[in-house]
């Protein structure tokens, strides 16, 4: 089933927009990241793990969701396809780890920080909650860069020789 330009359009904008909130979400998380490393006032800590523990909770699912979900509908209703083209089965495993990231982790690792303010284990959690925001950032810029060049082009499927 392929869909008219004007829906796909539409579909396109969703997908940005879901993508944009997922971005804002982690540069929100790296913010308040930096806040937490740069203060001593436990209350303003706790308030910055709260607000990461209810954003993971939320937008962060949702976006995450949306995102794929739209992406795939992208792939399936036009030429593109799932498997055609070598740039979009890049996205899709980066995509995948950004599902496991964000879905699992950011809820996991603002759990752990928010139960373990004030005590050792803290490190550890924000280590894990540092790792993950980082690796976001950098594969949502890496995944976003190639859904603008498109490189490696389509793939070369071999076909079986006939007998």
């Amino acid at each position: 089933m392929k869909i008219s330009l004007t829906s796909r359009r539409w579909l396109l904008i969703i997908h940005i927009l879901f993508s944009a909130i997922m971005f804002g979400n982690m540069v929100t998380f790296l913010i308040l990241s930096i806040t937490i490393a740069t203060t001593e006032d436990s209350s303003l800590i706790v308030s910055c793990y709260k607000v990461m523990h209810i954003l993971s909770n939320s937008s962060i699912k949702a976006s995450t969701i949306g995102t794929t979900i739209t992406g795939i509908l992208l792939c399936i209703w036009t030429n593109w396809g799932l498997f055609k083209y070598n740039w979009i089965i890049v996205k899709e495993i980066l995509t995948l780890l950004l599902i496991g990231l964000n879905v699992w982790g950011m809820y996991a690792w603002t759990l752990d920080a928010l139960n373990g303010v004030g005590a050792e284990r803290l490190w550890g959690a924000n280590l894990s909650l540092w790792t993950g925001i980082i690796l976001q950032i950098v594969s949502l810029i890496f995944i976003f860069a190639i859904s603008i060049f498109k490189p490696w082009g389509k793939r070369k499927i071999q076909k079986a020789p006939v007998k």
